[in-house]
């Protein structure tokens, strides 16, 4: 009953929001999403005792790798339903809007909309982080790919518009592969003499996998894993198939950036996991890991590049989506101790993004540019956002004593256990790049004195600096202490890719 209404609240709140009349829909939104994190944190203390839950004929089946991240998707989910209480309220204010980036008028798509695909985005993931079944899985990204392109689309003008569809476009490419994986993966256990009955479907393939360790069925499962890192990696972010995240993440609303980059990356990654997770129980554990470990620094040097003189603050953000989503694949690739160091960094990245991309539209509400260039004097105009700012850049950069710190020294304590000290080195070279490359925009937006030629039309407001800043204080705490609950439930995920 406890994960069918996990799975349903959101579905079941995304119809009633569609539902036409005026009515209270936005206070409507943080009821929905505080009822899903108390049911998220019920399913965690139930995977935690080691309680057999399963929901749907056993569809829905946790376990400590998933409820990880589901409990990501439920506390950005609050998060962002607060802080659209006060954004969608200061969206109702302006009667003309203007394209700032062509000064052309444009309108905002129906606000029904948009908070029935918020909901169902919320859905759709949560399928994602609770099924042991790789087809469900899937058709949970491709829901991902269908409920968020309305989001990305909802200021309706001709940068979000072409944003929307290259998003759509590279991601169906993207998945239309990752389902060519699950079926090679079929065809690899096809002639399995394993007795898969009353297993799920993950306990069956890693028992099947164990049964064909040295046969020639391990071409397949090559093959299939490869179409799923490529696949799931382009709805992740890995570089090079990350070309859509920056166009997505400057254009979309703050709120449904915050989500993708926190949660929806999150979700693409657990599908590789998943992946990864078969190839070590069919001994090819090492063929994975490496694969994972060149298209994480791949990720992480192409990020670097991209963020040295990168003068949009909002795809500057999104560059390091694909800089941290290239150090979690580096850390599950190295395995060992990097790997609880890969789980606490997917929490503290998550919960810092989230922060910095709410902050980012507050300053976007304020100023109407994208450029850091036209931002100045954050501390004086915007005294919270800009604290909140410069906060979120000394954690999303691995500065002590946020979370993240922690969890990439751990990772790099990882790699040098594991022997490998070039990997070791383009990791570190990487991470100082990107720091010098992230400092110079954002020290600059924040310093000076605010431009007088900026209309002071938009005032902070509890609704859209609280949630980062609760988000803010989350990740401070990790820097100086991790929850035993938390380090079991990493552990115990660790645990599952092989630590």
């Amino acid at each position: 009953m406890m994960l069918t209404l996990l799975l349903f609240v959101p579905v079941v709140a995304g119809i009633v929001m569609f539902i036409p009349g005026s009515w209270p829909r936005r206070p409507l939104l943080p009821v929905v999403a505080l009822a899903h994190l108390l049911l998220s944190v019920m399913t965690l203390n139930a995977v935690r005792s080691d309680e057999k839950i399963s929901a749907l004929g056993g569809l829905l089946q946790p376990d400590a790798l998933g409820v990880i991240f589901l409990m990501l998707v439920s506390i950005l989910f609050l998060a962002a339903s607060v802080y659209a209480v006060g954004y969608l309220k200061e969206e109702e204010k302006k009667h003309v809007k203007r394209d700032f980036q062509q000064n052309r008028p444009f309108t905002n798509a129906p606000e029904t909309r948009f908070l029935s695909c918020l909901c169902f985005f919320i859905a759709s993931m949560t399928l994602v982080t609770t099924t042991p079944n790789l087809g469900a899985l899937w058709v949970g990204i491709e829901l991902t790919t269908l409920s968020s392109a309305p989001l990305i689309y909802f200021h309706r003008h001709q940068a979000s518009m072409e944003a929307t569809w290259k998003y759509l476009m590279i991601c169906s490419v993207g998945i239309g592969l990752a389902l060519i994986g699950n079926i090679l993966m079929s065809v690899a256990f096809f002639q399995s003499d394993v007795d898969l009955h009353g297993m799920d479907q993950l306990t069956a393939f890693i028992a099947a996998a164990k049964a064909v360790q040295g046969t020639d069925s391990t071409i397949w499962l090559k093959a299939a894993f490869i179409f799923l890192l490529v696949g799931y990696g382009t709805k992740m972010g890995l570089a090079p198939m990350h070309t859509w995240l920056p166009d997505a993440h400057s254009q979309a609303p703050s709120l449904e950036a915050a989500l993708s980059s926190g949660a929806l990356v999150n979700c693409a990654l657990l599908g590789i996991l998943r992946g990864h997770q078969i190839m070590i129980a069919g001994g090819l554990g090492d063929f994975s890991g490496d694969l994972l470990i060149f298209f994480g620094l791949f990720s992480m040097a192409t990020a670097a590049v991209f963020i040295v003189g990168q003068g949009d603050y909002k795809r500057l953000l999104a560059y390091s989506s694909v800089e941290h989503m290239g150090i979690l694949a580096l850390a599950i690739g190295v395995g060992g101790s990097a790997l609880f160091g890969g789980m606490l960094h997917s929490v503290c990245h998550s919960i810092t993004k989230g922060m910095l991309f709410l902050v980012a539209g507050n300053i976007l509400t304020r100023y109407h540019s994208l450029s850091s260039y036209d931002v100045r004097g954050l501390r004086e105009d915007m005294p919270l956002s800009g604290a909140l700012w410069t906060a979120g850049f000394l954690a999303i950069v691995g500065s002590p004593p946020f979370g993240l710190f922690v969890s990439e020294f751990t990772i790099l304590k990882g790699i040098f256990a594991s022997g490998r000290i070039f990997v070791a080195l383009g990791y570190l070279t990487a991470l100082a790049v990107i720091f010098v490359g992230m400092s110079v925009p954002v020290l600059r937006m924040v310093q000076g004195r605010p431009p007088r030629d900026v209309p002071k039309e938009y005032n902070e407001s509890l609704c859209t600096v609280l949630p980062p800043a609760v988000l803010c204080l989350m990740v401070l705490g990790l820097g100086f202490c991790v929850p035993d609950w938390l380090a079991d439930t990493l552990n115990r995920a660790a645990a599952l890719l092989g630590a």
